[in-house]
């Protein structure tokens, strides 16, 4: 069953012993637009707060199920930006110059969305997308696939949003981005992306602003990890990781974790009014998360949550997709390069 929902507190969480080991109970889809239940700032543009159910569950070997999925041709048509680089380069120059350079943030990520239409658009064709995610991805969090009869949601997440369990909340802030050169990552070319103090800026930010929240959702105290290098097909991340202790409920920490900076901006609250101004439309589940919520063989509350972003949004009955992207901006981007 698929049920929408106006608040994270109406998700259906159930408790008790399971019978049989650790389950998963609830698949939940958290869209940006639900952030204004912190009284922040978004385009209310629709999106559902949606869950999914879980009725059966099954861990397979991967080799095995990946080799079963399907390999039809894939005709993407039609494909551009609602946004044309000109113009994109602008909103940074922009934000820049007048939101950053007037003390609102010290970091935005301002997106913009990639329209497209998959041609003889079936379920077997979205199967083919996750299989080449699955075959070709390295380095994500989460590959996956959803359908809700009405949207299908396929994607290779790279980032953590919040994970729970036994008492444990874990975010994991990556930021930086070191785009491997033509013949393949090498170390002058990693020595100088480690040490551009631009990626270190926006590492640094993030991190600081989801300090804040493990302050609130780690009421029982925490650590940090890192920094570390986050390896990927074709380009690698810096990273941390943020580690606490908590007494809250998995939904209360859902809330209070809406949504990491690196997808929005810090401070947070400030980032959600200059997305407000300088992006047209919503964001849809773009920079907002999946959830999956279950428990553990003792009854504990389980949470494993990625942020939604690299993330093809379709329309099955239509084949209309729309992938939305974001450019972290700092003081010292330069707006031809965010376009890239």
């Amino acid at each position: 069953a698929v049920d929408s929902y106006e608040r994270l507190a109406d998700l259906p969480v159930r408790d008790g012993v399971p019978e049989a080991g650790p389950v998963h109970d609830l698949l939940a889809l958290v869209p940006y637009r639900q952030i204004r239940e912190r009284g922040f700032e978004a385009h209310d543009d629709g999106t559902p707060l949606r869950a999914l159910a879980v009725e059966e569950q099954y861990a397979l070997p991967l080799a095995a199920f990946t080799a079963a999925l399907p390999q039809l041709p894939v005709s993407l048509t039609g494909g551009a930006f609602d946004v044309d680089d000109e113009a994109y380069a602008e909103i940074v120059r922009r934000v820049i110059e007048d939101e950053i350079g007037n003390g609102e943030g010290a970091n935005f990520v301002i997106r913009r969305d990639f329209h497209a239409t998959l041609e003889d658009f079936r379920p077997e064709l979205a199967l083919t997308l996750f299989r080449r995610l699955l075959e070709q991805e390295r380095g994500a969090y989460w590959t996956f696939l959803v359908h809700t009869g009405d949207r299908v949601l396929v994607g290779a997440s790279p980032e953590v949003h919040v994970r729970q369990s036994g008492g444990t909340v874990v975010m994991n802030p990556i930021s930086g981005t070191y785009r491997y050169p033509s013949g393949g990552a090498d170390l002058d070319s990693l020595l100088r992306f480690l040490h551009d103090p631009k990626e270190l800026e926006e590492l640094t930010m993030v991190v600081d602003e989801e300090l804040k929240m493990m302050c609130t959702v780690g009421d029982l105290g925490g650590q940090v990890l890192g920094p570390r290098l986050k390896e990927m097909s074709h380009l690698a991340h810096t990273e941390y990781e943020l580690r606490g202790r908590t007494s809250l409920d998995v939904r209360e920490v859902l809330r209070e974790t809406m949504f990491a900076a690196t997808v929005t901006g810090s401070p947070v609250q400030n980032a959600t009014r200059v997305i407000r101004r300088y992006e047209p439309g919503g964001r849809g589940y773009y920079s907002g998360a999946l959830a999956l919520i279950g428990r553990s063989a003792s009854g504990g509350q389980l949470l494993d949550s990625p942020i939604c972003i690299r993330t093809a949004d379709i329309d099955p009955a239509t084949g209309r997709l729309v992938v939305r992207v974001g450019a972290t901006l700092v003081r010292r981007s330069v707006p031809e390069s965010e376009v890239a």
